[in-house]
């Protein structure tokens, strides 16, 4: 892993095409803009996690588990 430090209103380049920005940048948090050609995926870690994580979850379901799941979403009138 590459560490660089920057200031506010600088960035860094990723090969030719891809640009970070540093937007912003506060005591908890650092805000960035990413530039980068349409063609390139950009997401935040978490999501991707999550998104495997659903996927996992998805194909561990039975028809039983939907029957029950389904019956816990009834609303009562």
């Amino acid at each position: 892993m590459l560490i660089v430090r920057r200031r506010a209103g600088q960035a860094i380049r990723i090969g030719d095409d891809i640009e970070i920005h540093i937007a912003e940048i506060s005591p908890t948090k650092v805000t960035l803009g990413v530039r980068a050609p349409r063609e390139v995926s950009v997401t935040r870690a978490e999501l991707s996690l999550t998104r495997a994580q659903n996927l996992v979850a998805a194909d561990s379901l039975t028809a039983e588990s939907l029957t029950k799941l389904r019956e816990g979403l009834r609303f009562v009138h």
